[in-house]
């Protein structure tokens, strides 16, 4: 074997071996550094929207003050006074229908009466009805109720409101008057019209 193919032949294993060292060898991978953290970004929060001008508070007028319900002690004292002025009105035996003079009591200061009435609504009168001693005190009742009944309806035609108007039957409970005669009777057959007790009243 000459000398120059010996040459090539040792220049072909070299390289061979060569080859198989590289291809055995690990190639190391070389890892990426690890993301460095993005600088601090400073985030500035928008400024808050000026708040909005507060709308006006509601203008509150000071209320009126209501009219007082009920009338003083001094206008209490004159409806009494009223009252004390209008006569009883009475009836005739076993009857309900007002007379004459009945009208005649029952309108007397009735204007005065009716003025004061229609300023404080929740003031109320009451009529009583009343019967003389003969009968049943059943019968009584009914009578005695029959007889404020048409002394309401003929001061609700005057002008007093019949909101402000009662009525209640004593029948022959309150007499006025206990001899058992006629004189004593027809005061016992009567109307009576008085000022409502109320807790409500100041």
């Amino acid at each position: 074997m000459n000398h120059s193919r010996k040459m090539m032949i040792v220049a072909f294993v070299a390289i061979s071996l060569i080859g198989a060292g590289c291809a055995k060898k690990k190639v190391a991978i070389k890892t990426p550094p690890p993301p460095t953290a993005p600088a601090s970004v400073s985030v500035t929060k928008p400024a808050p929207a000026p708040a909005s001008a507060a709308a006006p508070a509601a203008v509150v007028s000071p209320s009126a003050t209501p009219a007082p319900h009920y009338p003083s002690a001094a206008t209490r004292a004159r409806i009494d006074e009223l009252l004390a002025k209008i006569e009883d009105a009475y009836f005739d035996y076993d009857k309900a229908t007002i007379r004459p003079d009945a009208m005649k009591a029952l309108e007397a200061d009735s204007t005065e009466l009716k003025q004061i009435l229609v300023q404080y609504p929740d003031y109320k009168l009451t009529i009583e009805g009343h019967c003389d001693e003969r009968g049943s005190a059943e019968y009584n009742l009914g009578l005695g109720d029959r007889r404020a009944g048409v002394a309401k309806d003929y001061l609700v035609q005057i002008g007093i409101p019949v909101d402000q108007l009662a009525v209640v039957s004593y029948g022959k409970e309150r007499p006025v008057c206990s001899e058992h005669d006629e004189a004593c009777w027809q005061k016992n057959r009567r109307v009576h019209i008085v000022a409502r007790a109320t807790l409500a009243q100041p």
